[in-house]
């Protein structure tokens, strides 16, 4: 009988050794069987092992268990996305990294910008002789007013690049593609090589939005490697500054949907808040997003006396503003009559993408980590089921007001009862478990977080994959333009509001 895939706990490290080598055809058979019961792929990446074969290895959740499995990587092998479209992303990333080719994926094509093809043409089915800048096959329509809009890559702000391809009949977008990755950062690969002092550094600026949700990851796992435990005072300030993230991304986003409808009483009254809750980080840390607080081992920071009645005082301040503008902006009709039926992404759509947090509660799939894989201060909270079943902006933003009003209740008990910790400033002297694997999640402003890490050997970090949720959710936002008016996309855009730089790592 064929081994299975072997359960793993979030964010504790396990022998690479115990972990499943698999036949390429039983991992697929039980990779894609997993998926048909409704697990969902949380990773899936190549990386080549030190005999210098290339390995497939997947992380997969169901049912609040995660479970991991790898196997020898074929040149080429049936795609797992013919049979289940949540591997489609994956397959595709794979195939640029390593040149491994998914035989029958429907839409292969490279994940991030190259200005050509050369070196690969045989993975992606290109026969150019020669190099072509700015080559790339998009999707294209025929037909009578059939007709292309392109945005980007540069856009008129300071937000990162990214090209958006509209195939339009009159002002009804029949398909949007999204082209990303221009920037080629190369965080995966870099993190494997830098001195250790340097990681956290690194790993906190993936996202700049999501300095803390990812931070979190990254000190998870080389806890996790280790064998160090945080103090109580470190896991209830990590997740404190985590709530008071989402805070900020939350109330800032609803006062942009505001602007997108010329709603601007809470445009300006959200704008400003944006601004009061990153004050509260600042405070915190002496950085508005979050920078130099989490560190493997704890915190830089304490949450002293002081400090916490500060907090306190602050929020008491802001809670009933919040209440009110989002009352405002929920219960005014005409915001509520652009909002309903503006871009619907289905259950059933949403489910085959994998979509993740706030994207995936608003189509009626409820999974937050912080109630699935609770770790630090979650594992004290009740984190209550909550979602919404239109999968359209109304959807996105009831979720988020409800969030918004959430974290408020968690910073506010947090803050009741005083904490003492000891401040972590260096990376301690302590070796990495040799030949491991540990996998980390945590439910960051935009859904699930997540990095992996593989180690040699000889202690060294070998594969260190990492993904944002707008990885999953990228996808969701072209759903979302599915016969729409082109005017819709500034607010389908914002309602989901995905990280161009967390996607090209």
């Amino acid at each position: 009988m064929a081994m299975e895939l072997m359960p793993i706990s979030n964010g504790v490290a396990v022998s690479r050794k115990k972990v499943p080598h698999l036949s390429f055809r039983d991992f697929a058979d039980q990779t894609i069987q997993m998926v048909s019961d409704g697990g969902k792929v949380v990773q899936f990446f190549a990386y080549p092992d030190e005999g210098g074969k290339v390995r497939l290895m997947t992380v997969l959740r169901k049912s609040g268990d995660l479970f991991a499995a790898g196997c020898d990587a074929p040149d080429v092998y049936p795609a797992l996305s013919a049979e289940a479209t949540c591997f489609h992303l994956f397959e595709r990333e794979i195939a640029e990294q390593y040149g491994i080719r998914p035989d029958g994926h429907p839409w292969l094509k490279m994940v991030r910008y190259h200005a050509n093809y050369r070196g690969v043409t045989d993975v992606f089915g290109n026969d150019y002789a020669e190099d072509i800048p700015g080559r790339y096959p998009y999707y294209t329509v025929s037909g009578e007013g059939v007709h292309e809009v392109a945005v980007g890559p540069v856009h008129a702000g300071v937000i990162e690049p990214g090209h958006f391809r509209f195939n339009c009949i009159g002002e009804r977008v029949l398909n949007l593609e999204i082209q990303l990755g221009y920037q080629h950062r190369g965080i995966e690969p870099l993190l494997t090589t830098v001195d250790p002092k340097r990681l956290s550094a690194i790993t906190e600026n993936i996202a700049g939005d999501t300095t803390i949700g990812h931070s979190l990851c990254h000190a998870q796992a080389m806890e996790a490697l280790m064998g160090l435990v945080p103090d109580d005072g470190a896991q209830t300030l990590r997740t404190l500054s985590l709530e008071l993230e989402r805070l900020a991304n939350h109330v800032g986003d609803l006062g942009a949907i505001s602007g997108d409808v010329a709603f601007l009483p809470p445009a300006n009254y959200c704008g400003r808040m944006r601004g009061d809750f990153l004050n509260m980080t600042l405070l915190i840390c002496g950085n508005r997003f979050g920078k130099g607080l989490v560190r493997a081992g704890g915190v830089r920071f304490s949450l002293t006396e002081d400090l916490r009645h500060e907090l306190a005082g602050r929020l008491g301040e802001l809670k009933p503003q919040v209440r009110h503008v989002l009352s405002l902006l929920m219960n005014t009709p005409s915001v509520r009559a652009r909002l309903e039926d503006c871009g619907r992404v289905s259950f059933e759509d949403a489910d085959n993408l994998g979509l993740v947090g706030p994207a995936g509660r608003a189509c009626g799939h409820p999974y937050d980590v912080r109630r699935v894989f609770p770790t630090a201060g979650y594992t004290r909270l009740d984190i209550p089921e909550y979602s919404e079943s239109t999968g359209d902006v109304w959807a996105r933003v009831s979720v988020r007001c409800q969030e918004v009003l959430q974290s408020i209740g968690i910073v506010e008990s947090l803050l009741e009862t005083a904490v003492d910790t000891t401040p972590v400033h260096t990376l301690p002297k302590i070796g990495i478990a040799a030949d491991s694997l540990v996998v980390t999640l945590n439910e960051a402003w935009r859904g699930e977080a997540s990095h992996c890490i593989l180690t040699d050997s000889a202690g060294r970090l070998l594969r260190y994959k990492i993904k944002d949720p707008s990885f999953h959710n990228w996808h969701g936002l072209s759903m979302a333009l599915r016969n729409t008016g082109i005017s819709d996309f500034p607010l389908n855009n914002k309602s989901h509001n995905l990280s161009y730089c967390g996607f090209d790592v």
